[in-house]
């Protein structure tokens, strides 16, 4: 099984986790969820593996999220997966699933425990090392 990486390349988070699962000698397959959007199977899927809520895994931050009200305290998490089905950004990243499990890959070190050969350490974009033991 290949890994999968739900990517968006504007991101350095992403970028970084992208970087490390070349660099451990993966080939991941990429899926660039901005442009495909989602499935609701699909983010149903991810959402189960990662035993998470829409509301665990909700971009707030260079997001529409606030502006369609999706903040609020009375928000259900059916109205968050509706939402993130019609607004694709407002589902963090990346999310990386390889035969390990799959996780919401926030900081892009959380990557390596999935991983069968993560290099021993790898240089983020803004020059943090970080180490795989």
């Amino acid at each position: 099984m290949r890994p999968t990486i739900y990517h968006n390349p504007e991101c350095g988070t992403s970028r970084n986790v992208l970087e490390i699962l070349r660099e451990s000698g993966e080939a991941p397959d990429i899926v660039l969820y901005l442009e495909r959007g989602w499935q609701r199977e699909q983010l149903a899927g991810l959402l189960d593996d990662l035993a998470l809520k829409p509301s665990d895994v909700l971009r707030v931050s260079k997001s529409p999220a606030e502006e369609l009200g999706l903040t609020g305290p009375d928000i259900t998490e059916g109205e968050l997966f509706e939402a993130m089905l019609q607004h694709p950004i407002l589902v963090n990243r990346p999310i990386v699933v390889t035969k390990k499990g799959t996780a919401l890959c926030r900081p892009s070190e959380k990557v390596f425990a999935l991983l069968d050969n993560p290099p021993a350490s790898f240089t983020k974009e803004d020059g943090e090392t970080v180490t795989s033991g």
